[in-house]
């Protein structure tokens, strides 16, 4: 009889053991998994998120930023991400414009692809003209959905700033396709 009770009591304390273990196990797939996801691009960025990130970056004294901050995004065939403009207007004197334009044109890919594929992979052209108050900055996402057919590789993108016709400052991207 004393056998039976000692048996029935070693499985329970295995089983609440088991039980325990496989919690602790879940609970750091999830926080993994929630760590990786996070480390992706701007897209789920709430409007107060990015604007607190990309205030962060002007810290460094730049005119134009580009989030996220290593200035590469890792996109899946069929999927969207997007990379987010931030843009200072560093005048000191109100006789200079506050009016800038930006243009997003290819620069290179190891794709196998013409420019005009890999331009077509912004699924959402950016604003025409911003007005920027001196002093300070504004924001814009570029939005890139990657077409089906599309084989792993590299597309490397130039962000142009103007103010007015001259060239205010440039900065580099890549998306890196993945399949």
């Amino acid at each position: 009889m004393k056998n039976k009770k000692a048996a029935m009591e070693m499985s329970v304390g295995t089983i609440v053991t088991i039980v325990l273990l496989m919690s602790v196990l879940v609970l750091g797939i999830v926080l993994t998994k929630s760590i990786f996801e996070s480390s992706k691009g701007a897209i789920d960025m709430t409007d107060q998120q990015l604007q607190a990130e990309i205030s962060k970056l002007f810290a460094e004294e730049k005119d134009l930023v580009i989030y996220p901050t290593s200035g590469k995004i890792t996109i899946k065939v069929g999927e969207r991400d997007q990379i987010v403009v931030g843009i200072r207007n560093n005048a000191d004197s109100a006789d200079v414009s506050t009016e800038f334009t930006y243009e997003v044109l290819v620069s290179g890919n190891d794709c196998g692809l013409n420019k005009e594929e890999v331009e077509n992979w912004i699924s959402i052209k950016p604003e025409e003209t911003i007005s920027i108050p001196i002093g300070g900055f504004e924001k814009s996402r570029i939005n890139f959905k990657i077409p089906e057919g599309t084989p792993n590789c590299l597309g490397e993108f130039r962000v142009t700033v103007k103010r007015g016709s001259k060239i205010y400052d440039s900065e580099l991207f890549s998306v890196e396709v993945k399949a």
